[in-house]
């Protein structure tokens, strides 16, 4: 660093204030300004101490012109400037490059929080790695409804049996929280847990686990716990369906029996065509009519002699063969599956089920509810399908049983209708062509003008996005559908008497956000037959005339 003259003029003059009896001084220069001081502080570097030289030069008398005065220096002192300037330029040297390296290392620090991103995608936080292998999100839902049975006609109750009619009231329907993402870009997983699923154990909350290996854009293998590849309205999901609960038939051969079982699954889908298939055994957690276990643990447990679990080969094809574009198109689909029961008999040839209870040591049990979601009670029943001791005369068991179904899906605009019908065929001893057939219907229109969405994946419905979110100002009021249809199940069939019922059902949609949705349904039954059942309960629903008024609020990200 190179000193101006003033700067040697203020040191010279400085030396020459001092009192006579002061030996030496210590000078600091400011490394900006370049002023000299006497006293240390910030910014300021040491020069150096200076004696001072009796053969100094004498400056002039004139006042008048010493500030112009030249101040000559001598050898020594330029000697000692010279030295000091030089130490000086060599601290700022080394202050540089320490201040390089902390640069370096800020921006390797830089470097390294910028690895991993996170924004909101979906309504919720999505984590990522810079180079994109590995990605982390949260999501979750929880839809709260309520039920007021505005007709409510039904037998009186006998006995010791519980009253028969629906009840009020307000529920949690479901409460889920998960985690998915991708690593390596190739793989993804997904678990996911419903805190108000199933009979209150642990494993029984368990809907999704899974782990999927996406061999290409369109074809993928998982394994774990998913969803059976079957049925239109079952792969949606519960976020996306038309109406608050799913269909009768739906619900008694797919949802009842715990769609999400354990296996692995292949899937192919473009936007076109898709295709998935999947070997499973029962799902996890506490029984139900798909599991045979003893156990309060389920089938994460099967000891106690619980015996070998079910099995099942499943599987489903949809396609658009017309298609315009993604709001003016026609699904089709259909879906096959067997599934291999277990009847695990006792040592005296009992099993531990009667014709009331509807699993938890062998067996099979299909029922239905009215469309209802706080009081899901089972006006059908068919009971336990495993019925009697081994080998007894009229004892039955189901070995098996195999699913059918055929869908179409048709969406135009703001316009869409959808149906489906599905059959379950009964295999065992002591039965002879025994089959439960149920079928829906339904019409849908969005007042606002949005289209159904799909998903092309699961070849179902997907979110619906509002042209305008509702906002309080009128500029914006959300999106708006209005649907009515016809669903019907028959459950008897044979020496099964699990009674059948037919409904009406109508719908009002309000979609203010594209993760908010407020429903409200009519359900209105029809006719009721549950003559000639063993089941008390279900007896107690014959020729009933129920209707009731649904509401559900969901909240999703």
């Amino acid at each position: 660093m190179k000193l101006s003259k003033l700067a040697v003029a203020i040191a010279a003059i400085l030396g020459a204030g001092v009192s006579f009896g002061a030996y030496a001084i210590d000078l600091y220069v400011d490394t900006k300004t370049e002023q000299i001081y006497a006293k240390p502080g910030p910014g300021r570097v040491h020069m150096g101490s200076f004696v001072r030289q009796d053969a100094q030069a004498k400056v002039p008398d004139n006042t008048a012109n010493s500030a112009a005065a030249v101040i000559p220096v001598d050898k020594t002192d330029a000697a000692e400037l010279t030295a000091v300037r030089r130490d000086i330029e060599l601290k700022a040297k080394m202050m540089g490059a320490r201040l390089t390296s902390d640069l370096a290392s800020l921006e390797e620090r830089v470097k390294e929080t910028e690895k991993v991103h996170i924004e909101f995608h979906e309504g919720a936080p999505h984590f990522a790695s810079k180079d994109g292998n590995f990605t982390f999100a949260i999501n979750g839902r929880m839809q709260v409804g309520s039920q007021y049975n505005f007709i409510n006609d039904v037998l009186p109750a006998t006995g010791a049996n519980l009253p028969n009619e629906l009840n009020s009231g307000v529920t949690l329907r479901r409460a889920r929280l998960g985690v998915e993402g991708t690593f390596y870009k190739i793989w993804d997983y997904k678990f996911e847990y419903d805190f108000s699923r199933g009979n209150g154990s642990v494993e029984s909350g368990i809907t999704d686990a899974f782990l999927r290996m996406n061999v290409t854009k369109p074809f993928s293998v998982k394994v774990g716990s998913f969803k059976e590849p079957f049925s239109l309205e079952e792969a949606a999901s519960n976020r996306f369906l038309t109406f608050i609960e799913r269909h009768m038939s739906v619900n008694s051969f797919v949802d009842n029996p715990n769609t999400y079982k354990t296996g692995i699954g292949a899937n192919y889908a473009v936007p076109r065509f898709q295709f998935g298939v999947a070997f499973q055994t029962e799902p996890v957690g506490a029984w139900s009519a798909a599991s045979t276990t003893v156990n309060a643990a389920g089938n994460n447990s099967r000891n106690n002699g619980s015996g070998d679990q079910g099995w099942e080969g499943i599987g489903r094809i949809t396609g658009r063969p017309w298609m315009e574009d993604e709001t003016k198109f026609l699904h089709v689909g259909i879906s096959a599956g067997h599934t291999h029961v277990n009847t695990q008999y006792l040592a005296n040839g009992t099993i531990n089920v009667g014709p009331n209870q509807t699993g938890g040591g062998g067996g099979m049990a299909f029922f239905a509810f009215p469309g209802t979601n706080v009081d899901r009670t089972n006006v059908l029943n068919t009971g336990n399908l495993s019925i009697g001791n081994k080998g007894a005369p009229g004892s039955r068991r189901i070995d098996s049983y195999d699913r059918f179904g055929a869908e179409s899906w048709l969406v135009h605009g703001p316009f869409s209708a959808q149906a489906e019908y599905l059959r379950t065929n009964i295999n065992g001893q002591g039965y002879d062509g025994e089959h439960f057939t149920g079928y829906y219907g339904f019409l849908s229109y969005f007042l606002t003008g949005e289209s159904k969405a799909y998903h092309v994946r699961n070849g179902a419905a997907n979110r619906i996005k509002p042209k305008q979110n509702f906002q309080w100002n009128g500029s914006g009021w959300g999106a708006w559908e209005i649907a009515g249809g016809y669903d019907y199940i028959n459950l008897n069939s044979g020496v099964v008497r699990g009674g059948k019922m037919d409904m009406v059902r109508f719908g009002l949609n309000w979609y203010p956000h594209t993760h908010v949705k407020i429903q409200n349904n009519i359900t209105y039954v029809l006719n009721v037959d549950t003559s000639g059942s063993p089941i008390p309960r279900t007896a107690g629903f014959n020729n009933a005339d129920l209707s009731s008024f649904l509401t559900q609020v969901q909240v999703d990200f």
